[in-house]
């Protein structure tokens, strides 16, 4: 099953904004140093490679998609906009400098 297009901007942005979260945001910076000390390097590469941990994000998103079209949707449209805030900021920082 394939989603509609707005539902796939959706679910695409929050999968974007989750990894974001988890493997570049400042704000997780402390937890996923101490996290990444226990473990080898090759999961401190795949926790911040969007590639690796985006493509398993993403298949989650998309499950919780199959599973509860609804709900995943509802879940997935602050997250989505979030994304779009957040890079709408940097944009307009960028431009002001």
């Amino acid at each position: 099953m394939i989603p509609e297009p707005w539902e796939f901007a959706l679910l695409a942005l929050a999968a974007f904004r989750v990894w974001k979260l988890v493997g570049d945001d400042a704000v997780l910076d402390r937890p996923r140093d101490a996290l990444l000390e226990r473990l080898s390097d090759t999961w401190d590469y795949f926790i911040t490679c969007p590639w690796c941990a985006g493509f398993w994000i993403t298949l989650v998103w998309w499950a919780a998609w199959l599973a509860f079209p609804y709900e995943a949707v509802v879940v997935a449209v602050p997250l989505a906009l979030s994304a779009v805030v957040g890079y709408l900021g940097v944009g307009i920082d960028s431009l002001e400098e």
